[in-house]
């Protein structure tokens, strides 16, 4: 098997526990509170909810690009190592919480110890023959969704099943072992002497080079409106489909289900949108998939049923599985070389900033 396909293969199981990790907690966050953390009052429960669903994001949106800098210059496989056990740590703290403080806290330490899945684009690129990075960065991005997908459904079974401290220990056990298997079967072809050699800018200069490059802001920009356009309806999917004539006892299930549609044609359909983009250019399947995308979500608001509701956004899923990977793949094509991973945490910052509103 060839390394750089031994090294997406473990970086996509690491990848698919990582972001099920972040997003486990979301169905049993308020309950937690509630019955663990001693919250009584309903309104100081969403306010500390919201709080701490955002906290990781906001520091991750703060400290990506630094992490992305000390990766160009010592390594993309140590900063992905750091980021993989330093959140497996933390992770496993959150289940010792006292109080919602302590539980925020932990969550700003994991936003600022975060970094695997740059650090993991940043590798796979640079290990991928340029013929196969549109599959490679399409496959990576399919383990990332797999694990949204999963995450809260992992999460709230385990809580059924286990409890909601337990779930925190066995997560930051998964993450041990993802990153224990990066360190063993992850190989990087990295000069530390030459990177050590090559001038240091600081964050701030090495953002203004690479906005000097006109192609970069351009896709920092598509990651930043794709994130958005993603994200902002989620938080109104459950009144809309209760619109649709759902039965109250079943709404719970089909706003779920709705949400989650989208996420599982996206994961179906970004490897074999890579692998087109390996055929007939990356740009032209980001801009394909900038149409398509945006012409699906035109029907969502004229559609008479939750069945139509699911089609319109199976579909919608199947051009957005085009548009992260293609933007990679692009990001690494228009970026100089030994600034890659400074390149990929400012696009994970530009991701991560549509997640940490309130």
């Amino acid at each position: 098997m060839h390394r750089w396909k031994v090294n997406l293969a473990v970086l996509w199981f690491g990848n698919f526990l990582v972001m099920a990790g972040m997003t486990m907690i979301t169905p049993f966050l308020s309950l937690y509170l509630k019955q663990d953390l001693g919250l009584t009052n309903e309104h100081e429960i969403g306010v500390w909810a919201g709080l701490i669903f955002a906290a990781n994001f906001v520091t991750s949106f703060l400290f990506q690009p630094l992490w992305g800098k000390l990766s160009d210059r010592y390594g993309r496989k140590i900063m992905l190592l750091r980021s993989g056990f330093g959140m497996a740590l933390v992770m496993a703290l959150m289940g010792f919480a006292q109080t919602p403080l302590h539980l925020l806290l932990l969550r700003m330490a994991n936003g600022t110890i975060s970094g695997y899945t740059p650090a993991a684009v940043s590798l796979v690129s640079a290990s991928t023959p340029k013929e196969r990075m549109g599959f490679a960065m399409g496959t990576l991005q399919s383990g990332g969704t797999a694990g949204v997908i999963l995450g809260p459904f992992l999460g709230g079974l385990m809580a059924d099943t286990f409890g909601f401290r337990p779930i925190f220990y066995i997560t930051g056990s998964l993450l041990f072992i993802a990153s224990a298997l990066s360190w063993i079967m992850v190989r990087e072809n990295f000069d530390r002497s030459a990177a050590a050699r090559a001038p240091q800018s600081s964050v701030v200069k090495g953002f203004r080079e690479l906005m000097g490059i006109p192609q970069i802001p351009v896709l920092l920009s598509v990651t930043l409106l794709i994130q958005f356009a993603m994200l902002s309806p989620m938080a109104l999917i459950p009144l809309y489909v209760e619109k649709l004539n759902v039965a109250p006892e079943n709404l719970g299930f089909w706003s779920g289900f709705v949400g989650s549609v989208t996420a599982m044609s996206n994961m179906i359909c970004s490897p074999l949108l890579g692998r087109l983009g390996d055929k007939i250019g990356a740009t032209k399947i980001l801009m394909i998939s900038l149409a398509g995308a945006a012409v699906m979500f035109v029907p969502q608001a004229f559609v008479g049923s939750v069945d139509e509701l699911l089609v319109w956004r199976f579909l919608l899923g199947c051009f957005m599985g085009g548009l992260i990977p293609t933007v990679n793949a692009l990001l690494r094509k228009h970026t100089p070389d030994g600034m890659e991973s400074r390149a990929f945490g400012f696009n994970g910052s530009a991701a991560s900033a549509t997640c940490s509103g309130p």
